[in-house]
């Protein structure tokens, strides 16, 4: 019986006209439009399938893609296809993304309605696709390799640091006003006031200078201290212009004394006031502090260096020197002068984050007791843009950490200043680094490729699991293969983050290697049925600007996928979504790369499958011709080509690699299809009326 679904012949259209006039003669003739003439010849065809010789091509499968909401409305679309193809294959509803949930669960609501559709009609599923680097849920795998969380109780702390003071290692390099001038004595420093003041402040200074804060953030203050008599002085943290104070009190005992203040500045003094207590007190250290919600600290340079590469710090004045003897950094002053006159500096080509904490360790010695000023600097003006703690040393090595907050939009240089030091300072393992939060730890290259070995597995098993056996051929990997060789090895490379759209898709071979084919293959085996068919599909594998370069390299990673010796890939499937060519030359090098690709294809002994053919028209000057603009002599053109494609696939692939073809789109595209958009792409017209390309389509199939 000839398939002739929504196709009115000519009678049949005279036969409805006479039905609704009168039993009167016309007087004339009626000629027939000549489009109806043109089409008549489609009358004489049958449904597609019946064209295949199933005795010579008893495995060949004729199949048709459909959107599975349309095939399971068991409609139109389903009459038409189950009529002319043999298996159907789901446009979208068997990807990852229709399937996945975000929080990694999965829906098989749609599958299981296409499956019931399928079983109902005794038509074939082809399986598309297990793994592909597009339409993936995105979100969710990049979730399940995302830093992990560090395990912190959400209400504990740290106590940061932002600066100490420690009289056993440094002296007095302080502020101080009236009668009283506070020392350093066997490494504490000594305050004696001999008489009560009317004023507390008269006797002031600062016990520590340029201490890290954060405005807006609570400090902590802490002294270790003690007194010849217990008693009470004032302590302040900010700046001249800006200043908090508090009272604290000591014991004559060895003991911690801490007061909290607000930050109020980004580099603070911290100041005492003991006008009001009579006799003498002490102080080892002073720390200044925050607290922070619990985290791991990662350093983040923004210079580093040994000095086993030779290379010293710039610097300039008084004829100082510079330069790296034995992995160490010699700077050298040969006579005292102002400190800022001797300078070493390191140039940054990118401002520094203003406001933000900045860190400076080393080992540092010197020939002699002495000091030296770290601090930032706008070179532009030569202003100070945050200025570390005095570092003192003497003649053996040790190690500092200390930290300033920078206070400029435009600082690009660090300082060493040590002009009123003469002799040789030593420097070694010189850091300068701020430091970021890592709550959040990075997992290893090794576990996201467990991670998603495992989130694959689950995906394919349950597929597998969701379609019992009635799926028995899958794309177990879709258009895998880059359209350049960017490693210079004659191949084209696999496609990833680093040549494709990182922002829109999803690709496995960044996280597991090329090895995430042989993953794939040997997941689909393990959980699918015995009699499994997989396929790589690709396309542009007919391409003639690089004389199928594509598909040669696609074999080619083929053979050293399989080169395992375990692995196995039972077919290969090119998608040829291809146009006809109104300029000659152009349409019949396309042919003859057709030609190639299946000549190419059959000495791969492997399965060969047209997986989503469809055609368009180009016109002479390149552009694409809609559906509505084409004429019959191009629809006439496009049949043959069709009937080209088809027909040469018979020729040229062996009886025993035929295993199907399919029409990735029956009908014509909507114009606002995002899938070539208003093309006559489609055997049917979008009234399902059969188009010449379907009878070069079926001469193809019959070998005429």
């Amino acid at each position: 019986m000839k398939f002739l679904y929504k196709f009115w012949s000519y009678a049949a259209v005279l036969s409805v006209l006479a039905s609704c006039a009168d039993d009167s003669r016309l007087e004339y003739d009626v000629k027939k439009p000549e489009s109806i003439v043109e089409s008549e010849y489609l009358n004489d065809y049958d449904v597609l399938k019946s064209y295949v010789d199933r005795t010579e091509n008893p495995d060949f499968k004729l199949g048709a893609a459909v959107s599975a909401s349309d095939y399971t409305e068991r409609g139109a679309v389903y009459s038409l296809v189950n009529s002319n193809f043999d298996e159907i294959t789901a446009g979208n509803a068997m990807k990852y993304g229709s399937v996945v949930q975000d929080d990694g669960s999965m829906n098989f609501a749609q599958v299981a309605q296409l499956m019931d559709a399928a079983r109902t009609a005794n038509i074939g599923i082809y399986g598309h696709t297990l793994v592909w680097h597009s339409q993936q849920n995105k979100e969710y795998l990049e979730s399940i390799i995302a830093d992990k969380e560090a395990e912190f109780d959400p209400n504990a702390t740290d106590e940061v640091v932002d600066g100490i003071k420690d009289y056993s290692e440094e002296g007095f390099t302080g502020w101080s006003e009236g009668p009283v001038t506070p020392v350093v004595q066997d490494g504490v420093l000594v305050v004696t006031n001999d008489e009560e003041r009317e004023q507390n402040y008269f006797v002031q200074y600062h016990v520590a200078n340029n201490m890290p804060t954060k405005v807006g953030t609570k400090h902590k203050v802490t002294l270790r201290i003690k007194g010849s008599t217990p008693g009470e002085i004032r302590m302040a943290l900010g700046d001249w212009g800006n200043t908090e104070d508090k009272p604290i009190s000591f014991t004559d005992e060895w003991t911690e004394v801490s007061a909290e203040f607000n930050g109020l500045v980004t580099n603070s003094f911290v100041m005492l006031q003991s006008g009001s207590y009579v006799g003498t007190y002490e102080i080892e250290w002073v720390k200044v502090t925050h607290e922070e919600a619990k985290s791991i600290k990662v350093p983040r340079y923004i210079y580093e260096s040994d000095f086993s590469d030779g290379e010293a710090l710039g610097g300039w004045g008084n004829g100082s020197t510079r330069e790296v003897v034995n992995g160490e950094l010699l700077m050298t002053n040969p006579s005292v002068v102002n400190s800022w006159e001797v300078q070493a500096a390191i140039d940054f080509s990118d401002p520094l984050e203003n406001g933000r904490t900045y860190f400076l360790s080393m080992k540092i010695k010197g020939s002699g007791e002495g000091s030296v000023g770290p601090g930032f600097q706008d070179p532009s003006d030569y202003s100070s843009g945050g200025d570390f703690a005095s570092i003192s040393f003497n003649t053996e090595w040790k190690e500092v950490t200390v930290s300033t907050t920078v206070t400029k939009e435009t600082v690009t240089r660090f300082l060493f200043s040590y002009g009123d030091f003469a002799g040789t300072i030593y420097i070694d393992d010189l850091k300068l680094y701020y430091e970021e939060s890592a709550n959040s730890i990075p997992l290893t290259p090794e576990e996201k490729a467990d991670t998603l070995t495992w989130a694959m597995e689950n995906w394919i098993s349950a597929m597998m699991e969701a379609t019992d056996g009635y799926v028995t051929a899958w794309d177990v990997v879709n258009e895998a293969i880059s359209g350049a060789d960017y490693d210079g090895d004659g191949f084209y490379d696999l496609q990833s983050a680093e040549n494709g759209d990182p922002e829109s898709n999803f690709y496995w071979q960044d996280y597991l290697g090329d090895n995430f084919v042989r993953i794939a293959v040997g997941l689909a085996r393990e959980h699918g049925p015995e009699n499994l068919k997989l396929f790589v599909n690709d396309y542009n594998l007919e391409s003639d600007w690089d004389d199928n370069q594509k598909l040669k390299s696609l074999i080619n990673w083929i053979e050293q996928w399989e080169s395992d010796g375990v692995t196995v890939i039972d077919g290969i499937g090119t998608q040829m979504h291809v146009s006809y060519h109104l300029n000659p030359e152009t349409q019949a090098s396309k042919e003859e790369h057709i030609v190639k690709m299946y000549e190419l294809l059959a000495a791969t002994g492997k399965l060969v499958k047209v997986t989503e053919l469809d055609m368009g028209l180009v016109d002479e000057n390149g552009d694409a011709v809609m559906t509505e603009d084409v004429t019959h002599e191009q629809h006439m053109a496009m049949a043959e080509y069709y009937n080209f494609i088809i027909r040469k696939y018979f020729e040229i692939i062996p009886v025993n690699q035929r295993y199907g073809i399919a029409h990735w789109s029956p009908a014509d595209s909507p114009s606002d299809s995002s899938w070539r958009g208003g093309e006559p792409i489609g055997l049917w017209s979008l009234d399902y009326v059969r188009k010449p390309a379907y009878a070069g389509f079926a001469d193809g199939l019959a070998g005429e």
